[in-house]
C-alpha cells in the first residue's frame, strides 16, 4: 500500500519535473516523459504499471484521454479557421486515408506484419494530437494559418483515428465469425450517432447552465468535469468506443455557444490535463520493454521514415491543393506531424486483446507506435522552429510592446512607438479608450488585461516588452506580476506611483524593483498633464549637429521616452538606468508646453 502510494506520488513529481524540464530546453515535454517512463519502468524497475493499478490501468487511461480531449477541443472556434475549413475537413479525411495507406504498407513490408496487423497499426499512426502539437507551436512559432491548421487537425483527428483503429479491430475480432463487414458498419453508424447526438446533446444542456449562472462560480469546473466524465462513459455503455467522439463534440460544441462562461473551466482543465498528460505518458511508457523494441530492428526506422517523407507531404499536397496557403506555408505542414498519447493508449489497449486472438506479432504494436512518437517529436523538435525560419514564416522576433491601458498617455506613447516601426499592442477595459486608439491605427484589446479571458485572447506574437501606462497603480502592478513570466524580468516596466515619487522610494515586487519608467520619475498625473496641455511626443535624430549634450540643454523641460539606436534596437529611458544616445540614435521625448504657452501651430 505505503510503495504504491510513493510510486504514485513520485510519478507526478516526475512528470511535473519533466514539464519544467520541456519548458527550460524549448522542447516538447513528452520526449522527457517518454525516456523517464522507460528509465523508471523496464531499465530499472521502479515502476510496474499493471501491478500497481491492475484492471484500473486502462479505464483511467481512457478517462484520462477523454478529458485532454475535452480540454482541446473547448478551444477550437469556428471563427478561428474561417477561409481554411476545406483544408482541415481534407486533412481529416482525405489525408487521414493517405496516411492510413502509406503507414499500412509500410508495417507490413518494413516490419513484417500481417495485414490485418498492419492495417490496425496504419489507423494507431494516423492520429497527431494536441499533447504534442500545442507544445511544438509554442516554440516554433509559426504564423496564426499554420498554427490553426495543425491545432485544429490534432484535435479532430484524435478522435477519428481513435474511431478508425476501433472499426479495425473491431474487423478483425469479427472476421472469425463470417460477418466482419455488417458488424463494423453497425459499430461505424452506432459510434457516430451516439457520439455526436451525446456529445450534442450534453453540450446544449451544459452550455445552458453555465450561461444561466445555475451554477456557481466554485462548482463551474468540477461540475463540467464530472459531466464530461458522465458524458464518457455513458456513451461508451451505449455504443463501445463511442466516448471519445462524445466528448470532442461537447467541448466544440461549448467553445461556439455564445455567452457562456468558461474561463474558470479552461483554467482549471488546462492545469488538469498537464498532470494528467505528464502521467499518462510515463505510465505507458513504463510498460515498454527492451527486448521488444530490439525485435522491430531497421523495421520501426523505416516505417518512420515512410511517415515523414511521404505520407505527410502527400497528405499536405492532396488537403491543401485550390487553397490561399502559399507553398512556404505548406512546406512546414508537410514536415509537422508529431504522434502523441492517442496512438500510444490505444495501442497499449490493443496489443494484449490481439495476443489473446493469436497474433504473435500483436506486442509489437507498442513498441513500433512508441519508436514513431518518439522519432517524429525528437525530429521535428529539433529542426521545425529553423526550417519555419527559413522559410519565412516564423512570427517576427518577439520585440514588439503591449502597452497596459488605452488612455491619452498609452495612446500618445503607442502611436510614437507605432510610427518609429515598432509592433504595438494596446489593451483597456474602457470601451471609449479602444476606440480612440484603434481610430489611430493602433492595435487594441477591449477588456481586462489581466483576467483569464485576457490569457486565451491576447494575441501576443511579437510582443516581448510590457509597458504598465494605466492610471490605477495597483492595476499596473498586477500587470507586472501577471506578465513578468511571459516576457521576462527587465522586460516589464511600469510607471511610478505618486508615494514613490514623493519618497524617491522604488516599490519592489517580490523582492526586486521593477524599472520605472521614465528617466526621471513620472506618475501619470505628470504625464497626462503635459499631454492636456498641447504637449507633443516628437522624434529627434542624434547626430553631429545635435549632440545628446546640446539636446538636453536646448530642451531641459522634454521628458525623454524611447529610442531607437542605430541598430535599430528599442530602448526606454529608465529610473536608474543611465542611457546616453550617440550618433545615429533617433530620441522620442514628449515636449511640453509651458502654463500660459499655447500649442505650437
Amino acid at each position: 500500500m505505503h510503495d504504491t502510494l510513493f510510486a504514485v506520488a513520485a510519478i507526478g513529481l516526475i512528470g511535473i519535473a519533466c514539464q519544467w524540464l520541456g519548458w527550460w530546453v524549448k522542447l516538447p515535454a513528452i520526449l522527457f516523459l517518454l525516456l523517464a517512463g522507460i528509465l523508471i519502468g523496464p531499465l530499472l524497475g521502479w515502476v510496474d504499471p499493471d501491478l500497481m493499478f491492475g484492471n484500473l490501468l486502462f479505464p483511467f487511461v481512457s478517462l484520462a484521454v477523454a478529458v485532454i480531449l475535452f480540454e482541446g477541443s473547448l478551444t477550437l472556434k469556428f471563427r478561428d479557421i474561417r477561409g481554411l475549413e476545406k483544408v482541415v475537413r481534407r486533412m481529416v479525411s482525405v489525408g487521414l486515408l493517405i496516411t492510413w495507406t502509406v503507414a499500412t504498407l509500410a508495417a507490413h513490408w518494413a516490419v513484417g506484419f500481417d495485414w490485418p496487423l498492419a492495417l490496425l497499426c496504419g489507423a494507431l499512426l494516423v492520429v497527431t494530437g494536441p499533447t504534442v502539437i500545442v507544445p511544438m507551436l509554442r516554440t516554433v512559432r509559426p504564423n496564426v494559418r499554420i498554427a490553426e491548421v495543425l491545432r485544429w487537425e490534432g484535435i479532430l483527428i484524435d478522435p477519428i483515428g481513435a474511431l478508425l483503429a476501433v472499426l479495425v479491430f473491431d474487423f478483425i475480432v469479427a472476421s472469425g465469425g463470417g460477418h466482419a463487414i455488417t458488424h463494423t458498419l453497425t459499430t461505424f453508424f452506432g459510434i457516430i450517432l451516439i457520439g455526436t447526438a451525446s456529445g450534442a446533446v450534453a453540450g446544449q444542456f451544459l452550455g445552458m447552465l453555465l450561461r444561466s449562472h445555475w451554477v456557481p462560480e466554485y462548482l463551474r469546473s468540477v461540475t463540467t468535469l464530472v459531466i464530461v466524465c458522465g458524458v464518457f462513459a455513458a456513451a461508451n455503455a451505449l455504443q463501445a468506443e463511442s466516448g471519445l467522439l462524445a466528448v470532442t463534440v461537447l467541448g466544440i460544441w461549448l467553445a461556439n455557444m455564445r455567452d457562456v462562461p468558461l474561463d474558470d473551466v479552461l483554467d482549471f482543465k488546462e492545469s488538469l490535463s498537464v498532470l494528467l498528460i505528464s502521467v499518462l505518458f510515463i505510465l505507458l511508457a513504463a510498460r515498454l520493454h527492451p527486448t521488444d523494441l530490439q525485435a522491430l530492428g531497421a523495421g520501426a526506422a523505416l516505417v518512420f521514415v515512410a511517415l515523414q517523407l511521404v505520407a505527410r507531404p502527400l497528405q499536405v499536397l492532396a488537403s491543401t491543393a485550390g487553397s490561399s496557403l502559399r507553398w512556404r506555408e505548406r512546406a512546414l505542414l508537410a514536415w509537422i506531424a508529431p504522434r502523441g498519447i492517442i496512438a500510444a493508449a490505444i495501442s497499449a489497449l490493443f496489443a494484449p486483446r490481439l495476443a489473446e486472438l493469436g497474433f504473435a506479432q500483436a506486442p509489437l504494436l507498442v513498441p513500433l507506435t512508441f519508436s514513431v512518437i518518439i522519432g517524429t517529436v525528437v525530429l521535428q523538435s529539433a529542426t521545425a522552429g529553423a526550417l519555419a525560419r527559413l522559410l519565412g514564416v516564423a512570427e517576427p522576433e518577439a520585440k514588439g510592446v503591449f502597452i497596459v491601458g488605452a488612455n491619452p498617455v498609452a495612446r500618445a506613447l503607442g502611436k510614437a512607438l507605432h510610427d518609429a516601426g515598432q509592433r504595438v499592442l494596446l489593451a483597456d477595459g474602457y470601451w471609449e479608450s479602444v476606440s480612440a486608439a484603434r481610430e489611430l491605427g493602433l492595435r487594441a484589446y477591449y477588456g481586462n488585461p489581466v483576467s483569464g479571458l485576457a490569457d486565451r485572447q491576447l494575441d501576443l506574437i511579437g510582443i516581448g516588452r510590457l509597458l504598465a501606462l494605466s492610471p490605477q497603480h495597483e492595476m499596473n502592478a498586477l500587470a507586472v506580476l501577471r506578465y513578468r513570466p511571459e516576457f521576462g524580468r527587465g522586460k516589464v516596466h511600469r510607471l511610478a506611483s505618486t508615494p514613490e515619487k514623493e519618497t524617491g522610494r522604488v516599490a519592489k515586487t517580490h523582492g526586486a524593483p521593477e524599472p520605472i519608467l521614465f528617466g526621471e520619475p513620472m506618475t501619470f498625473a505628470d504625464l497626462s498633464g503635459a499631454l492636456a496641455r498641447g504637449g507633443q511626443v516628437v522624434p529627434t535624430a542624434i547626430s553631429d549637429d545635435l549632440s545628446w549634450e546640446n539636446f538636453v540643454e536646448r530642451f531641459p523641460s522634454a521628458i525623454p521616452l524611447f529610442a531607437i539606436d542605430d541598430r535599430e534596437r528599442l530602448q526606454f529611458f529608465q529610473v536608474g538606468v543611465k542611457l546616453a544616445p550617440k550618433n545615429g540614435w533617433q530620441v522620442h521625448a514628449l515636449h511640453p508646453v509651458a502654463e500660459g504657452e499655447t500649442k505650437a501651430a
